[in-house]
């Protein structure tokens, strides 16, 4: 599964624009297992969607990464819901510390709105695992399909 987010990350660098790498200079990439480990200890982003107006909308979110698929805990006709049944696209970004020990991914792609019935299996157990009250008010998943993936960690950070 390591390579499978570094695939992605190579990918989307491949296309970045010129702004974009040298925001985000390749040797300041994660490499494939910080990536991973990094994604992996972390529990929350900040999640943005457009709003029917083209307005952005960013909130807070905890997420379970399976794959390159990040699934957000939900409630039915909430904000960001319905945000994505008129523009399904999300935005994602995890990041930690400030100046030279900062770490950043953002990740972004279609996303879709689902019922728990069909929330995976691996996110059932990792939820079940780490935040077993969420069942009590979750009642929609939102699942992010990440098409891009982009990193920068800081010289002296430690993700």
């Amino acid at each position: 599964m390591t390579e499978v987010l570094a695939a992605l990350q190579d990918r989307t660098f491949a296309h970045a624009t010129a702004a974009t790498a040298s925001t985000y200079p390749p040797e300041r990439r994660l490499t494939a297992e910080q990536l991973t480990r990094y994604l992996s200890r972390r529990e929350y982003a900040v999640v943005g969607t457009s709003r029917p107006d083209g307005r952005p909308h960013a909130s807070m979110s905890m997420y379970v990464r399976s794959g390159t698929d990040f699934w957000l805990p939900a409630v039915a006709g909430s904000i960001r819901a319905r945000n994505l049944t008129k523009n399904p696209w999300l935005t994602m970004v995890i990041a930690e510390n400030d100046d030279e020990t900062h770490v950043a991914v953002i990740a972004e792609g279609p996303a879709d709105v689902v019922p728990l019935d069909d929330v995976s299996g691996d996110v059932r157990a990792a939820v079940d695992q780490n935040w077993p009250g969420v069942w009590k008010w979750v009642n929609v998943w939102i699942v992010l399909r990440t098409e891009r993936l982009l990193s920068y960690a800081a010289e002296d950070a430690q993700p």
